[in-house]
């Protein structure tokens, strides 16, 4: 996709581009445009009234351009007022004594500019004006250049943003979900309230808090609340701000921190995103790029030896990338103490949920467990934008409270997307998609250690789902056993299955199924333990919190192996998800018939045609 880069590539353009264009459209002007707004006008006349005006006494001033053979008169109009004149020369050995019977001055040049007023005004006054204005909207966007707030006289300043203690609104109780990370800061808070209670026993404060965990946690949201909390201002600023165009600013702007961070002591200083500056160092220096960085970061360091810690400056900081940080700022001394800042478990969820539902109108008997049960592994930010999509839905279907339908939908709008109401679908990709999603939910409800099924659907999605099986546990689980991991490889393979049963072929659709069980597969062999390497590890989390991207910890030898394992074992998945189906072909052409008509079914209606006998079936 083209994408216009015009703004781009004017804003990489050099100061000294706009210096040359300013200086060209200024001479230019003087040129061209103030002369000719200068000049007086003058007007022609015949050389018979010229005469007439002399012997009248009505010309005060001439002068004679023999070059251009003309003459340049100053003569009083019908009004009483001087004007400007000229005439052509004729051949009059008389003109001179006549000029000087009647008393007119004779001139080298009679100006033909204006006062020397206006003249100073155009030629002055009116450049220096537009050099300067352009000067400051020039400065202006160097500012935006530079990270916005700054002018060209405070490169050095932090920039950072001060909240007093009456404004930041925020406090433990606006922040749900994440029990253990406020009782390991309820303890700064004390001490910013009581220090005397701490300096007694010879207690020092902690100089900096980290704060890890994945994004949408609401690490944000905690430093604030302890700077509400204990009623101190509040400075906030962004890692990436300390890195500037300029070689040792990000440096300068640290001191300029610390310095602003002393004068309102005591106060909390926030630093999100501290992994842009506090990466390890390479050693690369300016080679690497890297050298401002690096600057910054030594600056930090020697900062957060030398401020005292008795004064109440405390240092908290964000990141989503621990394993990245230079260890220099994690020793004692400097960030003192780690506070994960984990994803909410189902009590956590329920309480968030409750957090956000205050802020929107409910309808009466809203069971919000069900909703934190369905929602696993979901954020706080995620647990805030489902109450706010169910809040959206209740209003585009013209009601005034939300309802537990808006939110299950809202849960399943931020799993998969939107509903495509105006998706056509042919009756046999419809038919395909049945028997897709009911083999998953069968194989699941015929297996032990599975979740339960609670919805499945054909209703296509936004997010390119043709439908989806939802299964949702009854209880929070932290661990899963080999038997669990390989009934959810088992489940995943059972919608290619149905296919291949029923139909004696295989489609697209199970792309996704094969990504999750090829991942799950591997996990177990390479991670786990659950393989035949036994408790080695050859596979390494690189960034747990973002996404769990792996690296292989093996030789190419073991990396074949492994490859060998994992397609093993989806395969024995595979077989076993083909002989549940086999031996359930009656339930599958049933429930696949039943889901075809209704679209969407619960996970009641799943589970009472699945044990329903015959006879009942044909009573129903």
């Amino acid at each position: 996709m083209f994408e216009n880069n015009d703004g781009d590539h004017n804003a990489k353009r050099p100061l000294i581009f706009y210096v040359v264009i300013v200086t060209t459209i200024v001479l230019l002007l003087n040129a061209f445009i103030f002369p000719t707004m200068m000049a007086r006008q003058i007007q022609v006349v015949g050389y018979s009234d010229f005469l007439t005006w002399v012997d009248a006494g009505r010309v005060s001033e001439v002068s004679l351009e023999q070059e251009a053979d003309q003459i340049i008169f100053v003569a009083t109009n019908d009004q009483g007022q001087e004007e400007l004149y000229k005439t052509a020369v004729f051949p009059d050995d008389g003109l001179i004594t006549r000029l000087q019977n009647a008393g007119v001055r004779f001139s080298a040049s009679i100006p033909t500019q204006n006062n020397t007023l206006l003249s100073f005004v155009f030629s002055w006054i009116l450049p220096i004006a537009i050099f300067w204005g352009l000067g400051h909207l020039l400065s202006n966007q160097l500012t935006k250049r530079m990270g916005g707030g700054m002018n060209a006289l405070s490169f050095g300043k932090a920039n950072a943003k001060i909240v007093a203690d009456k404004e930041t609104g925020v406090t433990f109780a606006d922040v749900a979900g994440e029990e253990e990370a406020k009782d390991a800061l309820k303890e700064i808070v004390d001490f910013l309230e009581h220090p005397d209670k701490y300096a007694g026993i010879g207690a020092k404060l902690p100089k900096g808090a980290l704060l890890v965990g994945p994004p949408g946690t609401g690490k944000t949201l905690l430093a604030k609340a302890v700077a509400g909390e204990a009623k101190v201002p509040f400075f906030s600023i962004s890692g990436s701000e300390f890195v500037e165009m300029f070689v040792g600013m990000g440096a300068a702007k640290v001191r300029d921190l610390f310095k602003q961070a002393n004068e309102k002591a005591p106060c909390i200083v926030f630093i999100d995103e501290i992994d842009t500056i506090g990466k390890k160092r390479d050693g690369a220096g300016a080679i690497g790029g890297n050298d401002e960085r690096e600057q910054t970061l030594n600056q930090l360091l020697t900062e957060m030896d030398g401020f005292d810690g008795k004064k109440g400056v405390v240092i908290l900081a964000a990141t989503n990338r621990p394993e990245s940080l230079d260890p220099a700022l994690l020793r004692p001394g400097r960030f003192d103490r780690r506070v994960p800042v984990e994803l909410p478990d189902l009590q956590g969820r329920e309480a968030i949920l409750r957090v956000h539902a205050k802020n929107v109108k409910c309808e009466s008997g809203i069971d919000l467990k069900e909703i934190a049960r369905a929602t696993s592994g979901a954020s706080g930010a995620d647990l805030a934008n489902i109450i706010n999509e169910a809040a959206l839905r209740a209003v585009r279907l013209g009601r005034s409270e939300v309802s537990q339908g808006d939110l299950m939908e809202s849960v399943e709008t931020v799993i998969a997307g939107y509903q495509r109401k105006n998706a056509v679908m042919s009756e046999n990709e419809k038919r395909i998609v049945s028997y897709h999603e009911i083999g998953h939910a069968l194989v699941a409800a015929m297996q032990t250690h599975s979740a339960p099924v609670t919805k499945i659907t054909i209703i296509p999605r936004t997010s390119g789902a043709l439908g989806y099986t939802m299964q949702v546990d009854e209880d929070e689980h932290y661990l899963m056993s080999r038997e669990e991991l390989l009934n959810k490889i088992v489940t995943l393979t059972g919608g290619q299955a149905a296919e291949q049963l029923i139909f004696h072929s295989i489609t697209t659709g199970a792309s996704n199924d094969i990504e999750k069980a090829t991942k799950l597969a591997r996990g177990m062999i390479t991670r786990y333990g659950m393989g035949e390497f036994g408790m080695v590890a050859m596979e390494t989390v690189t960034n747990q919190y973002l996404g769990g991207d792996t690296s292989l910890a093996c030789s190419p030898a073991y990396s074949e192996k492994i490859d060998d394992q994992v397609v093993s074992l989806v395969k024995q998945a595979r077989s076993k998800a083909d002989q549940i189906l086999r031996e359930n072909e009656a339930k599958l052409h049933e429930l696949a018939a039943f889901l075809l008509k209704q679209e969407t079914i619960t996970g009641e209606e799943f589970m009472r045609i699945l044990n329903a006998q015959p006879e009942e079936t044909v009573l129903a």
